[in-house]
């Protein structure tokens, strides 16, 4: 992209004047606060647009797909006279990279660079910017932290290396309307305490960090706290004059999650048990990411660390589908494969979902889904290729805000799986949508003979927020699995969400007692998930989250962990391959237990109460706490609400029986989808958060022309024989030429639709959904599997 180069220059000479002498391009209004004008910038690449609501009538406005010039990237320098040397703040009316409650537009990430130092990218978490208030149009008041200043003029650089991922694409994105510096008294301060991630018998080291170079020797005294709130360490250091930070060692200590604490500032950190858990695909534990969205560029691959030394072996992810293919059949997937592959580098094995259709695929009765299902299975197939874990088709269809049905989602569900298998001879896990709760629209994809396709049933479960009291395993998970057994479906059930709704105000973080809560929550949701059969739990979320008034993720608003964060690693490390044998047995009234196969010659028991009761009569073993903390031997022992592990030696348990990886390649006549298509008039009701009330199929009139669509995915074409089968109760179904069935041909690749007419009886009642079934037969006398919707009359 070209610029106006003496235009820049221009601006950049101004913004130097008014930061010095007080002109209307940048005022010291008080006296220690410095405003700059984004539009003055002494050089930059990026280009200057007007809009009266900006502070100078002008900002300086970023938006291109373009790469930025490898040297420099996108940038703006500015030059800023200090009124003095010291510590000041940096605030911006600039776009944030994510999205807040007054505007679904995000930016790129900010770099920073003072005094030509090296760049820094500005890496807070989502709960920071979500907590950012409005300026104007897409633009937020955002804090960027602080910046240490010199005497006399200062350079300030910002800088753009890495695309957002827009509605409909990726590309550079930054807005910067103007940013103020306020000079900070007292400072340079405390800004922050540390301590790296580290097992139990490794050095736990403590980093004190300044805002600034300390001017005088910074004394501190620190105390460590455990998990409920007690002292275990205290000591004291120093930052010396002239130095940023120092660094301590503490005392030895054991497992578990702990607040350090000095000058009025709190860090947290994770000692983690000896034994790392299992990592990778055989693990049993995951946790959900949406790294584009959640976790900035430059903390993914520590974030990714942390994660597998947790023990989260899995991580559900996933792209923009719109964004990766913005127009038909040109496919971007780079900016999300190079995630994946930092995920890959770290362990962690990739499960992928696959998002809503780009607007280009729809038609006003196919959204979210795309008109044309070869689409999907192009898209899935391109996915495929790069060779994920698993892929998931699709994220709760039944609670969406759109009107689709679970006949059209279970069509899309075999185009995409088709693609998948087709993607390589030994292709990935198929993984069928996560499913918010049973009821009628998964009813009906089940009843479209979905499972076949797939190699994983998934489903979501949270606990009912409205209930009194901790929050309780949902039932989510013994309905689905009676619903696997009555469709006699032979593939692994995975839990691909479950959390806990942590409600705060954006901006505050959680209580003591809410972090415990959701401590206690992760292990005993992850322990009943296991024992109602789950292959395996992928917890909401890992990273730091905050929706609506609600947080969630296993670390605070500053990427530190929470006490959730060392239950999980705990849990992963004891449960090691996590096999439930059943109930643990002879435990007093109101406690309940768990016995698991470790996979390393031990039995792991698990138990916990919600009133403490006296353990007399322990499970036999060592005893840890809900944060690995061995407990004394021979001392007693009380159940609570923390769970407890007792590990023993014990003889491996027999191995459950588990479907053996991704299934065979599917049958030519597998390979032909039925989708049936109603004109947009006819579409069904509203979901209303999966709550509506019947009816639930497309709204027919009297006299209804529809078409059931016949994709032919196989690499041959097939000729299909397709008829309707009766429907009953005064409705009659018939082919445009009078006949009970049609024979056409689908070219190999191909689609060719079928006309119908659904003609209704005056006897027929109104708003009772019926089912209405479509079956085909290839030319080798093979059943296609069928197309089931429901239908009412309006």
């Amino acid at each position: 992209m070209d610029f106006n180069r003496r235009t820049a220059m221009a601006a950049g000479l101004g913004a130097m004047a008014a930061v010095g002498g007080g002109t209307s391009a940048a005022r010291a209004t008080p006296p220690m606060t410095v405003t700059v004008q984004g539009e003055s910038a002494v050089r930059t690449n990026i280009p200057v647009v007007r809009d009266r609501r900006a502070a100078g009538g002008r900002y300086l406005r970023l938006r291109t797909a373009g790469k930025p010039p490898a040297r420099t990237g996108w940038y703006a320098t500015y030059s800023v006279r200090a009124p003095r040397p010291g510590v000041y703040g940096l605030t911006a009316v600039a776009t944030a990279p994510v999205e807040t409650p007054h505007t679904e537009a995000v930016a790129s990430y900010l770099h920073l660079s003072v005094n030509d130092g090296p760049f820094t990218e500005i890496a807070r978490s989502q709960p920071h910017w979500y907590a950012s208030r409005p300026a104007w149009g897409a633009l937020s008041r955002l804090d960027l932290g602080t910046v240490e200043l010199g005497d006399g003029t200062n350079t300030l650089t910002f800088r753009v290396t890495d695309p957002a991922v827009l509605d409909v694409t990726t590309a550079y994105v930054l807005a910067l309307d103007h940013f103020t510096l306020r000079h900070l008294a007292g400072h340079p301060a405390l800004r922050e305490l540390s301590v790296p991630r580290h097992r139990e018998g490794e050095p736990a080291r403590l980093r004190l960090a300044l805002d600034g170079h300390a001017s005088r020797a910074h004394r501190v005294r620190y105390v460590v706290r455990d998990h409920h709130g007690q002292r275990v360490a205290a000591g004291h250091a120093a930052v010396a004059t002239g130095d940023v930070s120092a660094t301590v060692t503490l005392p030895a200590l054991p497992p578990g999650h702990y607040r350090v604490e000095a000058d009025g500032v709190t860090g947290r950190f994770a000692r983690l048990p000896a034994r790392p858990a299992l990592t990778g695909p055989a693990a049993r534990f995951g946790v959900n990411l949406w790294a584009s969205s959640l976790v900035p560029p430059s903390r993914l691959a520590d974030f990714a660390s942390a994660l597998r030394d947790m023990g989260a072996g899995w991580v559900r992810d996933g792209q923009s589908w719109p964004a990766v293919e913005p127009v038909p059949g040109a496919h971007d997937t780079g900016h999300h494969d190079r995630r994946t592959r930092t995920l890959r580098a770290h362990g962690l094995a990739v499960l992928d979902v696959l998002s809503p259709a780009p607007e280009w695929a729809m038609t006003d009765a196919s959204l979210p889904l795309p008109a044309d299902l070869r689409h999907a299975y192009r898209y899935a197939r391109r996915l495929a290729a790069a060779a994920p874990e698993a892929l998931q088709l699709s994220n709760e269809p039944d609670v969406d805000t759109t009107r689709s049905t679970g006949d059209a989602h279970a069509a899309f569900v075999k185009a995409a799986a088709l693609g998948i298998k087709d993607a390589a001879h030994e292709p990935c896990l198929v993984v069928l949508p996560g499913i918010a709760q049973t009821g009628p629209f998964q009813d009906l994809m089940l009843a479209n003979d979905i499972v076949r396709y797939a190699d994983v049933w998934a489903f979501h479960g949270y606990p009912d927020p409205t209930e009194p009291g901790e929050p309780g395993f949902p039932g989510a998970a013994d309905e689905q699995h009676e619903l696997a057994r009555r469709h006699k479906a032979d593939v692994l059930l995975w839990m691909t969400e479950c959390g806990a709704f942590q409600k705060t105000r954006p901006g505050a973080d959680l209580t003591p007692a809410q972090e415990l809560e959701q401590a206690r929550y992760v292990v005993r949701s992850m322990v009943e998930g296991l024992a109602a059969g789950n292959d395996r739990q992928f917890w909401f979320a890992g990273p730091p989250l905050h929706d609506d008034g609600v947080y969630f993720g296993l670390l605070d608003r500053d990427f530190r962990p929470l006490p959730a964060y060392s239950a999980f690693a705990a849990l992963a490390s004891l449960l090691g391959a996590a096999r439930f044998t059943g109930p643990a047995p002879l435990l007093p009234d109101g406690v309940r237990g768990f016995v698991f196969d470790s996979g390393r010659g031990e039995q792991v028991t698990v138990v916990w109460a919600d009133r403490p009761v006296r353990l007399d009569r322990c499970p036999a073993g060592t005893a840890h706490d809900i944060m690995g903390r061995r407990l004394p031997a021979g001392q007693p022992v009380t159940a609570s609400r923390d769970p407890l592990y007792f590990t023993s030696a014990a003889p491996p348990a027999a191995s459950p029986r588990t479907p053996a990886g991704p299934r065979a390649r599917l049958s030519p006549a597998e390979h032909i989808v039925l989708a049936q298509r109603f004109p947009a008039r006819n579409a069904a009701p509203g979901k209303q958060d999966g709550d509506a009330p019947p009816p639930h199929g497309y709204r027919l009139g009297r006299r209804t022309r529809m078409t059931v669509d016949v994709y032919n995915f196989d690499d041959t074409a097939h000729r299909v024989t397709v008829s309707a089968r009766p429907v009953g109760g005064g409705w009659t179904v018939r082919c445009d030429q009078g006949q009970r069935e049609t024979r056409i041909r689908v070219p190999a690749g191909g689609r060719a639709g079928v006309n119908f007419t659904i003609l209704a009886e005056s006897s027929v009642p109104r708003r009772i959904d019926r089912r209405l079934a479509f079956r085909a037969v290839a030319d080798d006398h093979a059943e296609v599997p069928p197309s089931v919707a429901l239908i009412h009359r309006g």
